[in-house]
């Protein structure tokens, strides 16, 4: 009988984490691969680019996930429904990136009646706080009459967006932020936006499942080569309708 495999421990001491090969990621639970390590901007970035992301709640230690299949969402492909554009045309919602980093992350953090958000530690928010702060993490708010009602936050490495969380306070206003985002990213050469899991939610928006093989091998290019997104990213995004 073989022995379980268990899930690498890494070094919370180190600067900066290396993280084994998404290979040996367990299949249950699926794409559990390390556990400890920290958060700094170094071994975050070493993660994403592996392929891996953390993801746990209080009173856990830090754990960290590749699975198979892996979510994903071509932004060429992006699945904008009738309503949506309805909803686009009637120009109801301002949408920003980079306008409030803070207040987005903690509204995704905010616990829902299902559960949802709680996995965002107060030592992950303040971890991608500085990420944004040295202009990896970024953010897209949905406005409405001057209060924010929508949004979503991840990373930005090379050609490739690794989205995190999104909220919404009122209906379609994440889906307004991530529709005119994606249409962002496309003019920016952005080629795979990256949702980890995969839900209802973001397959009605385009969301596929591939191979974990096939997203190492994308981000392996995609990671490397520049975008055409300026160094700062706050700006006021189009409310036009996506095609």
């Amino acid at each position: 009988m073989s022995t379980p495999r268990e899930p690498a421990y890494l070094d919370p001491y180190q600067s900066a984490c290396h993280f084994p090969d998404v290979s040996l990621a367990l299949e249950e639970p699926d794409g559990l691969l390390a556990v400890g390590g920290n958060l700094t901007p170094a071994t975050l970035l070493n993660a994403y680019r592996s392929g891996i992301f953390p993801w746990y709640s209080d009173g856990q230690p830090i754990l960290w996930w590749s699975p198979n299949p892996r979510a994903v969402i071509y932004p060429e492909r992006l699945k904008v429904s009738r309503s949506l554009k309805k909803r686009l045309r009637q120009g109801q919602f301002e949408v920003t990136l980079d306008h409030a980093f803070e207040e987005v992350i903690s509204a995704c953090a905010t616990a829902r009646d299902d559960g949802a958000g709680t996995w965002i530690t107060s030592e992950m928010r303040a971890a991608y706080i500085t990420m944004h702060r040295l202009g990896h993490a970024h953010s897209v708010e949905t406005w409405r009459d001057g209060a924010l009602v929508g949004g979503l936050y991840g990373i930005a490495i090379g050609q490739l967006f690794f989205g995190e969380s999104m909220f919404s306070h009122t209906s379609d206003a994440s889906k307004v932020a991530f529709a005119l985002f994606v249409e962002q990213l496309k003019r920016w050469q952005f080629s795979l936006i990256d949702c980890q899991i995969g839900s209802p939610h973001m397959t009605s928006l385009g969301a596929e499942e591939i191979a974990r093989s096939a997203f190492i091998n994308h981000i392996d290019a995609a990671c490397r080569t520049p975008s055409l997104a300026p160094k700062q990213w706050r700006c006021t995004l189009s409310a036009q309708t996506p095609a």
